[in-house]
């Protein structure tokens, strides 16, 4: 009889577009070889509004138990009434991280209480807010070997560590961002048994914000699906795309797309003939139109792995990373990568891969390995052979999967 495990998440389904989404679902759907996977969940669909498309109840997905619950309605002044009481706390311990001695803070205090009843207030009026799932955790978590929880900054992973901790593997998917330094990670991250982390550099920041003493944490990371990809010619026609492109993949909203499209103009009224920019996935908030730029809106995983597969290079503009599956896609398909240097997931891979990914920190950067490696055909090749060695070394499923067998025995 198999173990069985869960999986808590925010949102999710096949047609839910977010990275975290899609790692829960890689990792559940090939666990569930091994164990009887469970995933507990919510029925929103859009993160932003906290719409519920999903309708509460239990079904199967591949081989998997989802479990939805129904989350409390949304209460976006109320959220922000009680941010606004953390607000100097976040600043606070943010600028003792960049002086570098909020890790010497936290190995005295572990946990912060300036703030820490606000902002779990705060949490209980957020989008993803489910009493009822909370409960049911509370409830059968005897009955499961561990509960892996899924992105530390959202509701469900928090409430996961207080109803479960001592059974639960943490994936934080933790950013430099302000979400990072709220008081009530204090609280969780110094209840969870093992703390996976995406990359030595998601690891060092979680050290550096919590202390290094204060979690035990180990390397998980993730491998990428392997999607066939749809017909070139059908998906060329549908979205009107040209011969020579580079791609963005993901959401479009300034978070992700950064400075890229602002840069991308600029560079195009310069170079007139440079390859057009793909932009792939759901406009969030409304962005640049401009001529040379092409918006396909959300793509089937199919589409997406034909464009990316056609793409000159792949650029990735954002700041907060915590792996990047995209850049491991592009990788494994012998696309070369350019991305955001500000962010040190991102020059991580630059640094570790052997050139497969370059980075820019500016525009003067940015003109120069655009141009660089959308016309150096030498260039390019070396990029690719050094990312397929380097995907294959440490992303591959064969890679991957022990480490997560090892972190749930150990539970």
């Amino acid at each position: 009889m198999k173990e069985k495990i869960a999986f808590t998440v925010t949102r999710y389904g096949e047609n839910i577009n977010g990275g975290a989404e899609l790692h829960c679902r890689m990792l559940a759907e090939r666990l569930a070889d091994r164990y009887d996977v469970e995933v507990l969940t919510t029925c929103v669909t859009n993160y932003v509004t906290g719409e519920c498309g999903f309708e509460e109840g239990t079904s199967t997905l591949n081989g998997v138990t989802v479990r939805r619950f129904p989350v409390r309605a949304y209460d976006k002044s109320a959220e922000k009434k009680w941010q606004s009481g953390t607000r100097s706390v976040r600043r606070v311990r943010r600028m003792l991280y960049r002086l570098g001695w909020l890790k010497y803070l936290a190995a005295k205090h572990p946990v912060c209480e300036w703030g820490l009843d606000a902002d779990v207030n705060a949490l209980k009026c957020s989008v993803f807010y489910s009493p009822e799932m909370i409960s049911y955790i509370e409830t059968h978590k005897s009955g499961y070997k561990a509960v892996i929880s899924i992105t530390a900054t959202y509701a469900p992973f928090y409430f996961t560590a207080m109803a479960a901790g001592e059974k639960m593997i943490g994936i934080p998917t933790l950013h430099p961002e302000r979400a990072a330094f709220r008081p009530y990670l204090t609280q969780s991250f110094t209840r969870i048994a093992c703390l996976g982390f995406n990359t030595r550099a998601e690891m060092t920041l979680a050290e550096n914000i919590f202390g290094r003493k204060n979690i035990s944490g180990k390397i998980i990371s993730t491998g990428i699906e392997d999607t066939a990809p749809a017909d070139w010619n059908e998906v060329k026609r549908k979205y009107a795309l040209p011969d020579k492109y580079a791609v963005f993949i993901g959401r479009i909203e300034k978070g992700k797309a950064g400075k890229l499209i602002g840069y991308y103009k600029k560079y195009v009224s310069e170079h007139p003939d440079a390859p057009k920019l793909v932009m792939v996935g759901g406009i969030v908030r409304e962005v640049g139109r401009h001529k040379d730029i092409i918006y396909t809106g959300f793509v089937s995983d199919s589409e997406k792995r034909s464009i990316l597969q056609h793409a000159l290079l792949l650029i990735n503009p954002s700041k907060y990373e915590s792996l990047s599956l995209v850049l491991l896609e592009a990788l494994r398909d012998n696309i070369p990568v350019l991305v955001n240097g500000r962010c040190n997931v991102l020059k991580e891979h630059c640094i570790l891969s052997g050139g497969a990914v370059r980075y820019y920190t500016g525009y003067r950067d940015f003109r120069r390995e655009f141009g660089t490696v959308t016309a150096d055909c030498n260039v390019r090749e070396n990029m690719i052979a050094a990312g397929k060695k380097y995907y294959e070394e440490n992303y591959s499923w064969n890679v991957i999967l022990p480490r997560l067998y090892g972190a749930i025995d150990n539970i």
